[in-house]
């Protein structure tokens, strides 16, 4: 995770409740034709996570230093690995948690195709299985 000093520097801002550990910038955003199109990059620190959330729009999610845990709803195991990139799609029902669980920093640079005047996204309660230690 960059340095306090780096990550000001930089443009990184802490993320907001319930995030927690985790650093984000915006590239660029443009709005165009009723939708909003954003490069963001996030760093999660080891420990660090998104809180539980989905996304009103979709997502294409490239992960590096990683790997990502990255459980939905049914808390499945999902780990997405460094130099890959996958779709997040859109909607309540595709929530789920981004979480580092690994010794070293994460940083995901992602793409949102999002509606206008949306959320980059919205927390929601953890599911029942995410209170099981197993996931």
């Amino acid at each position: 995770m960059p340095s306090s000093e780096y990550a000001a520097a930089h443009g990184f801002r802490p993320n907001p409740a319930p995030a927690v550990g985790t650093v984000s910038r915006v590239l660029a955003r443009v709005s165009i034709a009723g939708w909003e199109f954003v490069l963001r990059q996030t760093v999660l620190e080891p420990g660090g996570h998104s809180g539980w959330h989905y996304h009103d729009g979709t997502l294409f999610v490239l992960v590096t230093g990683g790997p990502l845990d990255h459980p939905g709803l049914d808390c499945a195991a999902a780990i997405k690995r460094p130099w890959r990139i996958f779709r997040e799609l859109r909607g309540r029902a595709h929530a789920h948690l981004a979480r580092n669980s690994g010794p070293d920093p994460v940083m995901l640079t992602v793409f949102y195709i999002n509606p206008a005047n949306s959320p980059l996204s919205r927390s929601v309660p953890p599911p029942p299985c995410a209170s099981n230690p197993e996931h």
